[in-house]
């Protein structure tokens, strides 16, 4: 696992007390999004078909660091928009960095180099990346030729200073097993700590819709994946199960609350992927006010495809606390990559619908669970 020691047994401790105290929904990641306004346009993303005046909006440093204080996750996480665009990123980063937590700031690498200066290596400071792939994909996927080039060389440059760094890969239609490994042979040789990979959230604001994997093609990918890494050292920012239920050996059923999200708006409802869910004003709030059995993949249509990290880390993460002795397998056997997958989770909203109904085509049905 690309993570350091000093980080899993810091995150293990904070794991550990709220099982003691018996916690049922605590965050093990902020999703700390202080603008929506991005540098890119990519044909993926669901962020920036705001208005210019909620574009032109910033969360400020003091709301930041009470998001942080608020929530407790020991790990912080900043997507955007491009966070490099806020003047006072720095200001948090090192707010974030004075209380001991591992802040994670996700970027398109195009400023990183002019901007590099504002900060200084940490164990706890990683910049985390963008790169959907080798350089004809991963321009393709921001729609702007010549970032591959300019992402690489602010990971070098990251790296040749003493950063920590890892990117981020977003799968969608068209990869194949060879595109992805030989993409991960790649990024390792850059030198940097790991990778994220997951497939892509099919965003109902993203300006295309055909692009995003869905339903059993998802498994497919990542067992063709995972068969080829079996001869590989690829360093994967994955908990050993979440990467095991991306191959559709585990049924998982999403945790939201693990990754809560504070933006412009207050904290998104119920995660980071559904912007149209409506807000809280406080993470007790969000925790106690959202209808969360409403949500998930047999639960919700907006859901249906999604197998995001944001959603499923925290599951497997979970689970790895219950069932040690089969995260212990899954770490030493890895991914299975053969075999019958677990089944697809019946539609919540399809059985009540017949149920409702009790006919199809006029014809009377009778429905069981």
């Amino acid at each position: 696992m690309g993570v350091p020691l000093r980080q899993q047994i810091a995150v293990g401790s904070y794991l550990l007390k709220q099982k003691l105290k018996g916690v049922k929904k605590y965050p093990l990641v902020l999703m700390l999004e202080p603008l929506f306004r991005c540098n890119l346009a990519c044909a993926g993303c669901g962020k920036i078909d705001y208005p210019e005046d909620v574009l032109d909006q910033r969360l400020s440093f003091e709301q930041c660091m009470q998001a942080v204080d608020e929530c407790g996750a020991p790990m912080v996480s900043i997507p955007g928009g491009e966070p490099l665009i806020h003047k006072e990123m720095p200001q948090i980063i090192a707010g974030i960095i004075a209380r001991k937590k591992y802040v994670y700031l996700c970027t398109n690498a195009l400023l990183l180099k002019k901007r590099i200066d504002d900060y200084t290596p940490s164990p706890y400071l990683t910049f985390s990346i963008h790169l959907d792939g080798m350089k004809e994909r991963h321009d393709a996927s921001v729609c702007q030729d010549g970032v591959f080039d300019r992402a690489v060389e602010a990971i070098k440059l990251c790296v040749a200073r003493g950063f920590r760094v890892t990117v981020n890969c977003t799968l969608f239609q068209g990869e194949t097993p060879q595109d992805v490994a030989e993409f991960l042979d790649y990024a390792m040789e850059l030198g940097i700590e790991g990778a994220t990979i997951a497939p892509g959230f099919s965003y109902e604001r993203a300006p295309k819709q055909d692009i995003f994997i869905k339903g059993q093609d998802t498994k497919k990918l990542f067992r063709g994946i995972f068969e080829i890494g079996k001869k590989r050292n690829w360093k994967l920012n994955h908990s050993k199960l979440y990467l095991d239920f991306l191959a559709g050996n585990q049924d998982y059923a999403c945790t939201p609350w693990g990754n809560p999200t504070r933006n412009i708006f207050g904290w998104q409802k119920p995660c980071y992927l559904l912007p149209d869910e409506g807000y809280a004003s406080s993470f007790q709030e969000l925790l106690d006010d959202t209808p969360w059995e409403k949500y998930g993949n047999s639960s919700n249509p907006k859901c249906a495809q999604c197998m995001a990290h944001c959603g499923y880390e925290a599951t497997a993460v979970e689970d790895t606390l219950q069932h040690p002795l089969k995260a212990l397998l899954a770490s030493l056997k890895g991914p299975r990559t053969t075999g019958p997958m677990v089944a697809e989770p019946t539609p919540k909203w399809v059985t009540e619908e017949l149920k409702a109904r009790k006919t199809i085509g006029g014809i009377p049905v009778r429905v069981e669970r």
